[in-house]
């Protein structure tokens, strides 16, 4: 089989395609023949050294995949060969079959694609957790969301919206903004045309009840300037590039939190309530409620590509590679 691999940390330009034997399925365990592979933003950071996961090399890059079920370990009654479904590995996606325990995978609603299928975990399944266990987002609540455009940021717009939130897009662009109103959002904010504090105090005179942050970067200060009494603000990446030093006096006087969104952690520590998010996710997903925009696939020889169009945040959605 085909995989993509990174054999020695640095630009995406240097992960290689090599042929690999098939993988055979263990007791427990199924094999996936890859239809899509999807690609995050912590991607691009992975196959650096430059992210808090570091894989042993070789490996491949990609977190989560869609396909058709084409092998089963013995033991294994749940799965049968043909079934589509859809895995969260860590990393190690991008390759024509993988091999991942029963309780990795979910089966794909008949509603979605298996470009978007192939985006259901980390992106839904951050927001998921960030607006439900850590954010604890309430019916009429006012949500903003940094970087609503990005496959974090609209999973979390869609999600906001589902539980009830007034959702409030902000984004760089006004074709980033109209995506994000597409699904869900009902208010906008373009960042690079109007001053962040000023533009939240307008929306949102009494505060903000949550903020949802995946740029981090000069917007973060201004952001949590914007917060109301108790809000929480859910820091959840970092796709400006710097990680802000927050001045702890702005808690004080907010009377707010700052709450961090490790969603990784969170199905290692808690997998019932991962199975849960999961559970409620797919429901809205064969109910039509869940878009899971895709804004391009790549084979895996334009790896590079699509992470250099994640780095420079030239994204809308997901990007899903293509063995």
């Amino acid at each position: 089989m085909k995989a993509l691999l990174c054999e020695a940390l640095g630009p995406a330009e240097n992960l290689v395609i090599r042929d690999l034997p098939e993988p055979e399925p263990r007791p427990g365990e199924i094999a996936i023949r890859v239809k899509a592979a999807a690609l995050n933003f912590f991607d691009t950071l992975v196959i650096q050294g430059r992210y808090q996961v570091k894989p042993p090399l070789p490996f491949s890059p990609s977190a989560e995949c869609a396909g058709v079920v084409s092998a089963v370990g013995d033991g294994v009654t749940d799965w049968q060969i043909g079934e589509r479904a859809a895995a969260w590995l860590g990393h190690g996606a991008a390759r024509e079959t993988v091999v991942v325990p029963t309780q990795a995978a979910i089966r794909i609603p008949e509603e979605l694609s298996d470009h978007q299928a192939a985006g259901l975990f980390v992106t839904y399944g951050t927001a998921m957790h960030g607006l439900i266990q850590r954010g604890g987002i309430k019916p009429g609540e006012t949500l903003a969301i940094l970087g609503a455009a990005g496959g974090a940021g609209l999973a979390a717009v869609e999600i906001g919206a589902l539980l009830g939130a007034r959702v409030i897009a902000c984004a760089s662009s006004p074709e980033k903004l109209a995506l994000a109103r597409e699904h869900g959002a009902q208010e906008g904010l373009d960042y690079a045309a109007d001053d962040l504090r000023a533009g939240l105090r307008r929306l949102a005179p009494q505060g903000l009840d949550a903020l949802y942050d995946t740029v981090g970067g000069e917007l973060a200060e201004p952001a949590l300037r914007s917060m109301g009494w108790g809000g929480r603000y859910l820091v959840v990446g970092f796709a400006g590039g710097e990680i802000p030093k927050i001045p702890l006096n702005l808690l004080l006087l907010k009377g707010c939190d700052l709450r961090g969104v490790f969603w990784g952690d969170f199905v290692r520590r808690d997998p019932a309530g991962h199975r849960a998010n999961m559970e409620r996710l797919l429901a809205w997903a064969a109910a039509g409620e869940i878009r899971a925009h895709v804004h391009g696939a790549f084979p895996l020889e334009q790896a590079a590509e699509a992470l250099a169009l994640i780095a420079g945040r030239k994204v809308q959605g997901k990007v899903v590679l293509v063995p």
